[in-house]
C-alpha cells in the first residue's frame, strides 16, 4: 500500500488526504475542470482531471495510470456503486468498501431487507408498492431503495396523496441515484434515528464501534447528530450493537459500514432501516469517542490486513455532537443557496472538517454542505456548550448558511434535554436570532469606528474612558440613536465587553439588555455586515440619492433559488386555481414545486424544462381572475 486516490471532492477528500499523508501514502486527487483549484486538488500529491464524479471509466483509468493501490469513494458520488467497485475489482485495484456484491446486497434498501430478516434482525412493516393504496395504514413513508442522504423519501398521510408523493420520490430517485426503485413503510411518527459503526476485516473480525445518534433531522437529512445514543439504556444499547454486528456477519462485510435503525418511542422497539456501505459524514464523533481514526482502519482493512483491536479495546470515552454547516436558507424553507464566499473564518478549538475558504464559490451543481463542526466533551452537556460556542464563532460572508439556525437549534431546551425526534423540525419552529440584536451591535461598531475618525485615539469609543460626546444618528435599515457616553443604542443598554479588530472583521462581545451576544462585523461603504450568534445579517445604508425600485409585481412567482427547472405544467393562456402547481425547480437534489399565489390566467411562462434559472428569476405570471 502506497498511493491512495480518492474519488471525491471537498471535505472528505481533504480529510482522507489527511490521514493517508499521516500513514506515509501518496495521494491523488480527481477533478472537474470547474475543480481544477479546489482545496482538496492543491492537497494531493498529484491530480487526475476527470468530465465527472460520476464516470466509473475515467476514476478507474486514473487509478490504473496512476498506479493508485487503493481508490476511497468517500461518500455521496460512486460512494455505493457497486458497479465501481466491480470495475476497480477487474482492473486490480483494491476499493476502501465492500465488495460489489455485498455493496449491492446492502446499498440497496429492499435487498437489505431481506438480508437483515435472515439476521434475525427486526425491520420496520412494509407494503407492496403495486398494492392498493387504499389499503395501507397511514402514514406512510415512501423511499427510494438505491441511495440515501435522505434523498427520495416523501411521507404520505392519505390514499389521495400517494400518487403525488410517489412520484415526487421517484424523480428525486432517479435525479439522485440514476435508480426510481420505491419502497412502502409504515412511517413511525415519534421515532429515534440511531446507528451502530461497523468496522470489518476480510478475517472474520466484526467489530461494533458504538452508536450513534441522528435524530434531529429536517426532511429526512440529518442536522445534528452525536455519538453515544443519549437516550438509550445498555440493555437496548447491547440488543442495538449486537444487531448490527450480526447483520454485517451475515452478509459478510468487509470495511466501515453503518447499519441505520429507528426507534419507536410508543414502543421502545427499534427496527433496521438500511445500511450505509461506506464512511457516513458523521464519522467524527465516533473517532471522537473511540479515540479511533476510521479512515486508517478502512485502508489496513482495504489492503487486505487484519484489524489489530479487539471488542474490549473499543473505548467510549465522553460525548460529541456534530453541526453540519449547510448553503441553505434553514429560516426560509431550507431553501440551497448558491453564491460567493467573501469572507471564512472556522472556529477553533473544536474539529472542523470543511473545504470553504474566502473567495469560493459555492454553485448548487453539488450537495450544499459546506463543512462540519464537531464539540467532544467529558459529558453531553460540556460538548453542547463548546458546540454553541464554535458556532458563534463560524463567519461565513457573502453566502447564506445555515449555522445561525444550528446555533439556535443546539441551544433549545427540547435539544439540551434530548427530547427531540426524527420529526421535531417538521412540528416546531426554531427561532431565528434576533435582528435587531445584530442591528445593535452594527450601529455601535459603526458609532464607535466613526467617533475614533472624527475624534482622535483618545476619543470616547465605547471601549474607553473619555470626554462627554453627543449621541450620533446611525442609520442602518433604520434610523438609530447610538449613544457611547449613556451605552445605549435607541435606549437599550450595551455594554461592551470584548472587541477584537481584524484586517477585515471586527469580533464583538457585548451585553445587550440583559443577553451576552457574539457577533462578527464587518463595515462596507454601502452597508454592514454582520454575524450575530451564527446567523448572516446585512444592513443598508440609505442612500439619499437613490430613486427607490419598483415594487413587485402582483401575480409574480419568481425562482426560490438558483437551480434548474425540472418541468412546466402550465402554458400561457391557461387559467389555474391557487395552489395549482404551476412548475417545479431543482437544486442540490432537492426538488420544490411553484405553486399559483390565487385562481386566474397564466400571462407568462418565463422559462422550459431543463433551463438554469437563478434567484429571483420570474417564472411565471398569474392574473387574477375577476372578482365576478
Amino acid at each position: 500500500m502506497t498511493t491512495v486516490l480518492v474519488a471525491n471532492r471537498g471535505e472528505i477528500a481533504l480529510r482522507v488526504f489527511r490521514t493517508a499523508h499521516a500513514m506515509g501514502l501518496r495521494t491523488i486527487a480527481i477533478h472537474t475542470e470547474v475543480d481544477s483549484a479546489a482545496p482538496h486538488v492543491r492537497a494531493a500529491d498529484a491530480a487526475v482531471q476527470v468530465d465527472s464524479y460520476l464516470d466509473v471509466d475515467a476514476i478507474v483509468a486514473a487509478a490504473v495510470a496512476t498506479r493508485a493501490d487503493i481508490v476511497h469513494p468517500g461518500y455521496g458520488f460512486l460512494s455505493e456503486r457497486a458497479e465501481l467497485a466491480a470495475a476497480l475489482e477487474a482492473a486490480g485495484v483494491a476499493l476502501a468498501g465492500p465488495s460489489a456484491l455485498v455493496m449491492e446486497q446492502m446499498g440497496r434498501k429492499d435487498a437489505a431487507r431481506k438480508v437483515a430478516v435472515a439476521a434475525g434482525v427486526p425491520v420496520v412493516p412494509s407494503y407492496e408498492l403495486a398494492a392498493d393504496p387504499e389499503t395501507f395504514a397511514y402514514p406512510v413513508l415512501v423511499k427510494a431503495a438505491a441511495g440515501g442522504g435522505g434523498k427520495g423519501m416523501r411521507v404520505v398521510r392519505s390514499a389521495a396523496d400517494f400518487a403525488e408523493g410517489a412520484a415526487a420520490a421517484r424523480r428525486e430517485a432517479a435525479s439522485s441515484f440514476g435508480d426510481d426503485t420505491l419502497l412502502v413503510e409504515k412511517y413511525v411518527e415519534s421515532g429515534r434515528h440511531l446507528e451502530v459503526q461497523v468496522m470489518a476485516d476480510a478475517h472474520g473480525t466484526v467489530l461494533h464501534l458504538w452508536e450513534r445518534d441522528c435524530s434531529t433531522q429536517r426532511r429526512h437529512q440529518k442536522v445534528l447528530e452525536e455519538a453515544p445514543a443519549p437516550t438509550i439504556d445498555e440493555e437496548t444499547r447491547t440488543r442495538l450493537t449486537r444487531s448490527a454486528v450480526d447483520l454485517a456477519r451475515e452478509v459478510g462485510y468487509v470495511g466501515a459500514g453503518t447499519v441505520e435503525f429507528l426507534l419507536d418511542n410508543a414502543t421502545g422497539e427499534f427496527y433496521f432501516l438500511e445500511m450505509n456501505t461506506r464512511l457516513q459524514v458523521e464519522h467524527p464523533v465516533t473517532e471522537a469517542i473511540t479515540g479511533l481514526d476510521l479512515v486508517a482502519l478502512q485502508l489496513e482493512v482495504a489492503a487486505g490486513r487484519p484489524l489489530t483491536i479487539t471488542q474490549e479495546e473499543v473505548r467510549r470515552d465522553g460525548s460529541a455532537i456534530e453541526a453540519r454547516v449547510y448553503a441553505e436558507d434553514a429560516f426560509g424553507g431550507y431553501l440551497p443557496q448558491a453564491g460567493t464566499a467573501t469572507h471564512v473564518a472556522w472556529p477553533t478549538g473544536v474539529r472542523v472538517d470543511h473545504a470553504l475558504e474566502s473567495g469560493q464559490t459555492v454553485s448548487t451543481a453539488y450537495d450544499p454542505m459546506l463543512g462540519k463542526i464537531i464539540a467532544h466533551g467529558p459529558d453531553r452537556e460540556s460538548a453542547r456548550r463548546d458546540l454553541v460556542a464554535a458556532l458563534d464563532e463560524a463567519v461565513i460572508l457573502g453566502l447564506t448558511t445555515n449555522t445561525g439556525f444550528l446555533r439556535a437549534l443546539v441551544d433549545l431546551p427540547a435539544f439540551a434535554d434530548a427530547t427531540i425526534d426524527t420529526a421535531w423540525l417538521d412540528r416546531n419552529r426554531v427561532e431565528p436570532p434576533s435582528v435587531d440584536d445584530a442591528r445593535t451591535i452594527a450601529a455601535w461598531t459603526q458609532a464607535t469606528t466613526h467617533r475614533a475618525a472624527d475624534d482622535g485615539p483618545f476619543a470616547a469609543d465605547g471601549y474607553r474612558s473619555a470626554g462627554a460626546s453627543a449621541p450620533l444618528r446611525i442609520s442602518l435599515d433604520r434610523d438609530l440613536e447610538v449613544d457611547l457616553v449613556a451605552g445605549t443604542v435607541d435606549g437599550v443598554p450595551v455594554r461592551p465587553l470584548e472587541r477584537a479588530v481584524g484586517p477585515e472583521v471586527t469580533r464583538v462581545r457585548a451585553r445587550i439588555d440583559a443577553r451576552d451576544v457574539v457577533a462578527h462585523v464587518r463595515l462596507g461603504r454601502h452597508g454592514i455586515e454582520v454575524v450575530a450568534q451564527g446567523q448572516q445579517h446585512e444592513f443598508r445604508i440609505p442612500d439619499p440619492t437613490a430613486d427607490a425600485g419598483a415594487a413587485p409585481t402582483d401575480g409574480s412567482v419568481v425562482a426560490p433559488m438558483h437551480g434548474t427547472v425540472v418541468e412546466v405544467l402550465v402554458a400561457a393562456g391557461q387559467e389555474v386555481h391557487e395552489g395549482e402547481v404551476l412548475g417545479r425547480i431543482e437544486a442540490m437534489k432537492m426538488e420544490l414545486a411553484l405553486q399559483a399565489p390565487y385562481a386566474g390566467t397564466v400571462s407568462h411562462v418565463g422559462a422550459a424544462a431543463g433551463d438554469q434559472v437563478s434567484l429571483g428569476a420570474l417564472l411565471f405570471q398569474v392574473d387574477a381572475a375577476d372578482e365576478d
